[in-house]
């Protein structure tokens, strides 16, 4: 076990809590500390589906390296007010970085809300970034995150990025959302949802106990529509499946995640996961079969069953996460785009520069591809789908 407490970096005050800060670098330390890691984002207001334990435990045991865990734990008078779990790369330049590599949408650590802004303090002191080389890059960040207050406490180096764009519906009753759209767009909408109510499509919310089998089916269902334009490599692989299984039955379990089978005529023809925390419902992946895109509208199928337990859970926000796909354009979201931290240490820091360096250069490139290339960035994604 290899663990570091000391006193709170912070200076203290007469008749203050007691702060200590904690580093845990053992490989099972955020099994060790699941009961108060989820405790911890009950009570923190920012917190999403993806700083859950049962998505960070699993994803730490399907893509973290040994050896490679950070565990950055705030405590006042004994109780857990901040915590944050990250990974040191590998490579020439090494560096802290989130858990994730790609498969979340928002990055993130957890703060109590009764004192959020002590304990970024803290947690920002503690932060182990003390030499030249060391840096902490952060991918996905909402706006509004906890960790931006840690990033306004940092003393150190500090840079933000605009990153991916999110988009968010309004949960509301589907009959509301339609007045968002133009006449004739909704007067269609409302046609193609007609259609979908009368093909007898029985749709299930699924228990834990069969989390598995649902998912496998997705997987499965995934592959069969993107085969044609390019699945996402990751998504057949076997530690991905075991990753989104395990992590999946435990926030179906919690009632943070859920599961939605379709069938049609007894076979089932579409499953849907939609990730749930107190302030928005997330439609994360789904699989569909193709032979039922030539029958009905699949975007107002999936919707139509996310949107109801959205608002059935009495969640404000449907989030349509990461992606500008055309069936999300259809809905005409709001969007907001995430943002991309870097965090060096004090006087010199020619990693973190570095990479800030390599941040511009590619978001230029991209911007370059997007706006004057476009068909080229097409060719590219599909090439690298394929």
């Amino acid at each position: 076990m290899s663990t570091e407490t000391r006193g709170a970096g912070l200076p203290a005050q007469a008749a203050a809590p007691s702060w200590t800060t904690e580093l845990r670098r053992e490989d099972d330390a955020l099994d060790s500390l699941a009961e108060e890691w989820d405790a911890l984002a009950a009570r923190c207001r920012t917190a999403t589906f993806f700083q859950a334990a049962a998505w960070q435990r699993s994803w730490w045991r399907q893509y973290g390296r040994p050896g490679a865990l950070l565990v950055v734990l705030v405590r006042r008078d004994g109780r857990l007010v901040g915590a944050g779990a990250f990974m040191r790369r590998g490579g020439p330049l090494g560096g802290l970085t989130g858990l994730g590599a790609g498969l979340v949408d928002y990055s993130d650590v957890l703060l109590d809300d009764d004192c959020a802004d002590r304990a970024a303090a803290e947690f920002a002191a503690a932060l182990p970034l003390n030499r030249p080389w060391h840096s902490l890059e952060l991918r996905e960040v909402h706006p509004e995150a906890a960790v931006q207050r840690v990033y306004e406490h940092w003393r150190g180096s500090r840079r933000r990025f605009q990153d991916s764009l999110c988009q968010y519906l309004p949960a509301v009753p589907m009959e509301r959302l339609l007045k968002r759209l133009p006449g004739k767009t909704a007067q269609r909408s409302r046609v193609k949802l007609r259609k979908i109510a009368e093909a007898g499509i029985q749709v299930r919310s699924t228990p834990p106990a069969e989390v598995a089998e649902a998912l496998e089916g997705l997987l499965r269902l995934h592959y069969l529509q993107w085969q044609e334009r390019g699945v996402t490599p990751e998504h057949r692989t076997a530690r991905f499946a075991r990753h989104l299984t395990e992590s999946t039955t435990g926030l179906v379990a919690a009632g943070k995640a859920a599961v939605h089978q379709f069938h049609l005529d007894g076979e089932l023809v579409a499953v849907n996961l939609l990730l749930l925390c107190p302030s928005f419902g997330g439609l994360y992946l789904y699989g569909a079969h193709p032979v039922l895109r030539e029958r009905l509208d699949i975007a107002g199928l999936l919707f139509g069953a996310a949107l109801e337990e959205t608002v059935g859970a009495g969640i404000p926000v449907l989030g349509l996460l990461r992606g500008q796909e055309p069936y999300k354009q259809r809905w005409r979201p709001d969007r907001l785009p995430n943002q991309r931290l870097l965090l060096g240490p004090a006087g010199a820091a020619p990693v973190a520069a570095v990479r800030a360096g390599a941040v511009r250069v590619r978001q230029q490139a991209a911007h370059q591809l997007r706006t004057r290339f476009p068909r080229l960035k097409e060719a590219l994604l599909a090439c690298r789908r394929g």
